[in-house]
């Protein structure tokens, strides 16, 4: 049997448990995507895989990120640069000063 194409990719088929707000990061194992409309409950919806956004940060992480660096996602949808405990997201694509509330990330698997 040979392979079938589907689709692009750029968006995955997701059916949250629980309602699921408009920009939230999901962890699916190393799958991380992002919803772009709020998801309900049980219903079909998708997340994207690639594209750019801004990740908010914690505002006590006084790091600076820089175009190029590869970063992660907490559980709690928060970016960071530690590996330990979170899941590869992407790189950053725009500097981040401490200051900074987001970073911009291009989501990558």
């Amino acid at each position: 049997m040979q392979a079938q194409f589907i689709h692009d990719g750029k968006q995955v088929d997701f059916t949250p448990d629980v309602d699921v707000p408009v920009g939230s990061i999901v962890i699916q194992g190393d799958l991380v995507g992002i919803t772009k409309r709020d998801l309900k409950a049980d219903a079909l919806g998708s997340i994207a895989v690639e594209g750019v956004f801004d990740i908010p940060k914690d505002p006590a992480d006084a790091e600076t990120y820089t175009a190029g660096q590869m970063v992660y996602a907490t559980v709690d949808g928060i970016v960071t640069e530690v590996p330990d405990g979170s899941v590869y997201l992407g790189k950053v694509v725009s500097d981040a000063e401490p200051t900074d509330n987001f970073v911009r990330v291009r989501l990558s698997q």
